[in-house]
């Protein structure tokens, strides 16, 4: 096994040493990975760049000054990328397989200068405290190093430490992966089913989730309660569903719960109390579902989201009910008619999510990753 070549290796510990790097802790994702780990024995820690103020537990937290997801920077950034991109700005994809990120400009570069310059005072205090070179493997999220001449990663890789990227969307899609973080990836990840198009080299992990944390609400509501919870309208076609869902609750057909600027507690209250999850409609952010629809999954919720022919063949026997935004009014108008085929939809839905995103199955998928990179000599 994995821990057997690493105990040859490091002087006869048989517990893996593995470190997450990734700006902010979206939705919660590395504190699952930590319990994921700690369930398999070994030790395991994430740093974040920033806080992010919707999640309790920021790791090791290098609180960087020049990133954050605060409207006001992600704005900025956006009108910067539409004098360089053109209209979409920020979410204007890139080409390439896989596409490569490069500055848009010499002041762009000039930027990423002056912020590694600022941020080595941070880093490298948090190097020597934390004593970060002395990790068994390393995961960077967003396929990002602490540096963006990723001095961290490159150093990692002389020492012939196995570095994995995972990639989430539009770190590929947007930004376009770093060049040089690529070159000495060892493993690449997704759980976007898009991104194995983008990418030569990338396997697919589906994301962990403590599904036995949730209960399924057995009953449906009368009428049914709707609910979308977008962290970013674009991505998630959220106009044109929130404006059929209006229309549909001002009917009386429906129960619409538009959820934003809630925090992960706060979201999972109000999400419990409803019947459907709408996920996303136009397929801009991706393809089928993110985490808050495996989060509704497991509290039984019917999760409606558009799918592509591609996605439907590479998850057969998924729960989710397909729609566009032309057939969303009338699939929503025949759900609240059919209650027994909901009850019915939401336990599919439970043992769906447990199968494939439970926790202990998705931590074994990536133990048999480490296997076969056979990393240690």
């Amino acid at each position: 096994s994995i821990q057997r070549l690493i105990q040859s290796n490091y002087g006869g510990s048989n517990i893996l040493k593995i470190l997450y790097i990734s700006p902010e802790n979206t939705v919660g994702t590395m504190s699952l990975w930590k319990k994921a780990h700690e369930m398999k024995g070994n030790q395991c820690d994430f740093i974040t760049m920033f806080q992010n103020q919707n999640q309790s537990d920021s790791g090791i937290c290098l609180n960087l000054p020049l990133i954050s997801s605060s409207q006001t920077y992600l704005r900025c950034r956006h009108w910067y990328y539409k004098r360089h991109r053109g209209d979409l700005g920020d979410y204007q994809e890139k080409e390439g397989y896989p596409p490569i990120w490069k500055p848009n400009s010499p002041l762009e570069r000039l930027y990423f200068i002056i912020r590694d310059w600022i941020w080595q005072f941070y880093i490298e205090k948090a190097i020597k405290k934390y004593n970060l070179f002395d990790y068994d493997i390393y995961h960077f999220e967003w396929g990002i190093d602490l540096y963006r001449d990723c001095r961290f990663a490159k150093k990692l890789s002389k020492n012939k430490k196995p570095i994995i990227c995972t990639y989430h969307g539009q770190d590929m899609r947007t930004r376009g992966v770093i060049k040089d973080m690529d070159k000495i990836s060892d493993l690449n990840l997704t759980s976007e089913v898009d991104l194995l198009y983008k990418h030569p080299n990338i396997k697919y992990l589906f994301l962990p989730f403590e599904t036995e944390n949730y209960k399924v609400k057995k009953t449906v509501s009368s009428p049914i309660r709707i609910c979308h919870s977008p962290t970013n309208r674009y991505y998630k076609g959220s106009d044109d569903i929130i404006k059929i869902c209006r229309d549909l609750d001002s009917c009386g057909e429906i129960e619409f719960i538009l959820i934003e600027g809630k925090t992960q507690s706060e979201v999972f209250e109000i999400k419990k109390t409803c019947d459907i999850y709408i996920d996303q409609i136009h397929n801009r952010g991706g393809w089928g579902y993110g985490m808050s629809s495996v989060e509704a999954l497991s509290m039984g919720l019917v999760c409606l989201t558009e799918l592509v022919d591609e996605y439907q063949k590479f998850i057969p026997g998924h729960p989710f009910i397909a729609v566009t935004k032309e057939s969303l009014k009338k699939t929503l108008l025949g759900l609240s008619k059919n209650k027994k085929f909901l009850i019915n939809k939401k336990n599919e839905s439970r043992k769906w999510v447990k199968k494939h995103h439970g926790i202990s199955k998705v931590s074994k998928s990536l133990y048999s990753f480490y296997e076969e990179k056979s990393w240690i000599k």
